[in-house]
């Protein structure tokens, strides 16, 4: 019997969430409780949608034309995907069979064997590493920075590719002394092949108002330009790859 999956929303062109077009599959629930969290409406465990493997399969495969062309595929994302890993893992061995490549927007929270299942089938990762000093990360996150480390680690030991991703907020996670840690950090992991830097941005912020949810950075503006291109040279100075919005 197949397991049901809860999925709050599907994008079938998305050109953000990894190399070339992408059908991104936006998964229902997440352990973390980011601050700047544009999403917050996918944290519930209990909403969304039901699909079964096969559905979301099909439903999949009516754009494979286009990730085929534009060297795309399929990226799951949400909330924090691999809360739902053993759906994403049938999903994952039906869209293997298609020839679709897989990437994973994950956090790095979530840590089993059926995660690691899914790592098999994955040719991409889109790691989220909200901050390198433990202290800020969970003060943003409400979690601990350690399980979505040890996922870095693991990654490098299967040689899966990893792109990180860094959201800049100002008097939050632009610590420039953390930013230069974590950028000595990332040169010792040569799977990580780009940062992806993204600045803080409140489009989420009525639906914080909608859920009638505290929004902590209603006064926080978004960072300069300035400021992210300080950042951006500081995680290029170690060799990497890094894309921003400058």
């Amino acid at each position: 019997m197949s397991t049901i999956g809860r999925i709050h929303s599907l994008e079938s062109f998305g050109t953000v969430d990894g190399p070339g077009i992408r059908f991104v599959v936006f998964m229902q629930g997440c352990p973390l409780r980011c601050q700047f969290c544009h999403n917050p409406d996918t944290w519930e465990v209990h909403k969304g949608t039901e699909y079964t493997p096969e559905q979301l399969t099909a439903e999949i495969i009516k754009y494979k034309s286009y990730m085929d062309f534009s060297g795309g595929g399929v990226t799951f994302t949400g909330g924090e995907p691999l809360l739902q890993a053993q759906f994403i893992l049938e999903v994952c061995k039906l869209l293997k069979n298609e020839g679709i490549s897989i990437a994973i927007d994950t956090s790095g929270f979530i840590w089993n064997d059926i995660v690691k299942e899914v790592l098999e089938y994955t040719e991409i990762v889109l790691l989220d590493i909200k901050n390198y000093d433990p202290i800020v990360y969970e003060t943003v996150t409400g979690v601990p920075l350690a399980p979505t480390l040890k996922l870095l680690d693991y990654l490098k030991e299967k040689n899966i590719k990893t792109w990180i991703r860094y959201v800049l907020v100002p008097q939050l996670t632009d610590n420039l002394d953390s930013v230069r840690e974590l950028s000595a950090h990332l040169d010792n992991y040569p799977n990580v092949t780009k940062i992806e830097l993204l600045g803080f941005h409140k489009m989420g912020e009525f639906k914080w108002k909608e859920l009638g949810l505290d929004y902590k950075l209603s006064d926080t503006k978004e960072p300069s330009r300035e400021l992210l291109h300080e950042v951006k040279v500081i995680f290029e100075n170690n060799g990497k790859i890094v894309s921003a919005n400058v």
